[in-house]
């Protein structure tokens, strides 16, 4: 017949600690079974009553009583027990912190891998970083040198667009306040200054031109 009994009860009735229990049933000594979500050890009771010394007949009621000696020879027995009890649960003790060692030594191998592995991610991450940074710095600078360029050709589109350029004899004519007999002086002297390189006058189809947006005060007193 089978009973179930407790871990804590099983210990207390064998005088062992509950990591010893636990360690018979991890071990296959101790057979175990769950019951609505708790353990519990199964004892056969029958071959607990087989193992259990047998009972001593009754002693007549005018049987002098035992010696002390007996007494003295049980106790050194039970001590004996209580001791290997502890041996017991001592070596239970230094397995299981063997165990933790164990586990300690993998969990810090694991936790270094993934160190390394953060510390190679991290490597990786920065370097793209580094040269995508790099590569906005250059499509800046690219970008500034084409607003340079754009904007200097705007100017010079504007400059452009602002000269008009007409015949020296038409620019001297609209000037009313030069009489007709002055007129030939100053074309000569306009001409003189093209051959100067003066760049408010250019030459085109063989006619001379003036550039109406500029000045000319110097020429014309």
């Amino acid at each position: 017949m089978e009973t179930l009994m407790k871990p804590a009860e099983y210990a207390k009735e064998l005088g062992i600690s509950r990591q010893a229990v636990y360690a018979k049933i991890k071990k296959g000594i101790l057979t175990a079974k769950e019951v609505e979500g708790k353990l519990y050890i199964v004892v056969d009771t029958a071959a607990k009553a087989q193992t259990a010394p047998p009972a001593s007949p009754s002693a007549p009621q005018n049987r002098p009583a035992a010696p002390s000696s007996s007494k003295s020879s049980v106790l050194p027995e039970e001590y004996r027990k209580l001791l290997a009890a502890k041996e017991e649960t001592i070596a239970v003790l230094r397995e299981t912190v063997d165990d933790l060692k164990e586990s300690n030594r993998q969990i810090s191998t694991t936790l270094k891998g993934e160190i390394d592995l953060l510390k190679s991610a991290f490597s990786e991450m920065r370097s793209l970083y580094l040269h995508r940074i790099e590569e906005l710095k250059a499509e800046e600078h690219a970008c500034e040198g084409e607003d340079l360029l754009e904007a200097d050709l705007k100017g010079q589109e504007e400059e452009e667009r602002l000269r008009e350029w007409i015949s020296a004899k038409r620019f001297l004519k609209q000037q009313h306040s030069i009489r007709e007999k002055e007129r030939a002086k100053l074309l000569k002297r306009l001409k003189k200054a093209y051959k100067r390189g003066d760049a408010r006058l250019c030459e085109i189809d063989g006619k001379l031109k003036i550039d109406v947006s500029q000045a000319y005060g110097d020429l014309l007193e």
